[in-house]
């Protein structure tokens, strides 16, 4: 402001030399004060501060633009890849030909079950045999276990979990309702004749050998040991070994339903 002021003073002297007339300072139209204030509103209006900041806006604009038209692009070739990626796993799963067959056995309350009767619900499958006496039932209470965390999820739908022996000799309509009882209420365990069961389990390429019968008749029956998961479809979409745990089934199942698409 001292800086405006002295200029102003000098304009003044240099106006009073230049008309060969004393002018005092009162005098003048425009005092050194409304000179100073004058140009300092001239300078608060640069037009070249104003031209800058919109430039600056408009480049924010564009960028906001095209950051934008980067995410739309992305989350569209995101969702292109999952498509083809659900397209691949489904060929892979046709192609394996898992669990594709049919079946026909009984509950455990005697009533005739196929494998229609399934469809339209997600199913976690077992197979084992009643006598079996530690891996069986630790399978299916890790089974029940999973079946019991998505019930909680209220937004899911719920699933079935099915029980098929591969001992139909000794597992019976009686023995497998006395069996079932110990586990999910909504278990269901099929039976049928030895040929039914082994039809039903080579569908889903289960390994089932009897062992050698001891003095009591008792035997051991080795077979392979995994948890099937059953699209609404009735397509096999994943397998679940010894080494998951309840949880992780239960997250797994989570996120096949998911990323479920009917066929």
């Amino acid at each position: 402001m001292l800086a405006m002021r002295g200029m102003c003073v000098r304009v003044l002297l240099h106006y009073q030399r230049t008309s060969g007339r004393s002018v005092g300072v009162a005098s003048l139209r425009t005092s050194p004060s409304q000179l100073c204030q004058s140009r300092s509103q001239s300078q608060g209006s640069d037009p070249l501060n104003s031209g800058v900041t919109v430039k600056l806006r408009t480049r924010l604009l564009v960028s906001l633009l095209f950051g934008g038209g980067l995410l739309g692009a992305w989350a569209y070739v995101y969702w292109e890849k999952q498509q083809r990626r659900w397209q691949q796993r489904t060929e892979q799963l046709r192609k394996v030909a898992l669990g594709q067959g049919t079946f026909s056995l009984v509950d455990h309350t005697g009533r005739r079950r196929t494998k229609q009767d399934f469809l339209g619900s997600w199913v976690l499958l077992y197979f084992g045999f009643t006598h079996c006496p530690d891996i069986c039932p630790d399978e299916l209470d890790k089974l029940s276990a999973a079946v019991a965390v998505l019930d909680q999820d209220a937004s899911l739908p719920p699933v079935q979990p099915l029980f098929i022996t591969v001992d139909p000799e000794r597992d019976g309509v009686p023995a497998l309702a006395r069996y079932v009882k110990d586990f999910h209420p909504r278990l269901i365990g099929l039976t049928g004749t030895p040929e039914e069961v082994k039809h039903a389990g080579r569908d889903y390429r289960v390994y089932a050998s009897p062992g050698p019968k001891d003095q009591d008749g008792d035997y051991i029956v080795d077979h392979s040991i995994l948890i099937y998961l059953l699209s609404p479809d009735g397509l096999f979409l994943d397998y679940y070994n010894r080494m998951k745990s309840s949880e992780q089934i239960a997250d797994s199942v989570r996120n096949h339903m998911r990323s479920y698409q009917r066929l």
